[in-house]
């Protein structure tokens, strides 16, 4: 892109939660990882992209890993908000605790579910032997 150590003197001091890994939401379904290098590669060299399953879960979703810190930084601040295919991207940096979280969450939401339903088949099963 610019000449690497200007970038580095304006950007000295990153926030902590910087990092060359970019967790991107609400992509199009059907994009395809060569538009996605086509959009984040104008903004420095990628590592590699990982575009969601198209299971429900992952879908419009994808990992930008980006070869030097300050490229992704480059593309979190130019690219949040940019519309591809009629949608407007979210682009923010990985945080592996907060996606860890997030999965022990929903681990929970399923076990809880299903002690519910254990729960209720019990109580239908008592009441079928009361009216015996």
């Amino acid at each position: 892109m610019s000449d690497l150590p200007s970038r580095r003197a304006a950007n000295a001091r990153l926030p902590p939660e910087v990092n060359r890994i970019l967790y991107v939401r609400n992509l199009p379904f059907k994009i395809t990882s060569e538009e996605l290098y086509s959009i984040f590669g104008k903004y420095g060299a990628v590592y590699q992209i990982r575009l969601g399953d198209k299971s429900r879960d992952t879908r419009g979703t994808a990992f930008v890993v980006y070869e030097d810190i300050y490229d992704a930084k480059a593309a979190v601040d130019h690219l949040s908000g940019f519309n591809v295919g009629g949608r407007y991207l979210v682009v923010l940096y990985y945080q592996p605790a907060k996606f860890q979280r997030r999965v022990e969450v929903e681990e929970k939401k399923k076990e809880v579910e299903e002690l519910r339903r254990q729960v209720q088949r019990k109580k239908l099963a008592l009441s079928a032997e009361e009216e015996d």
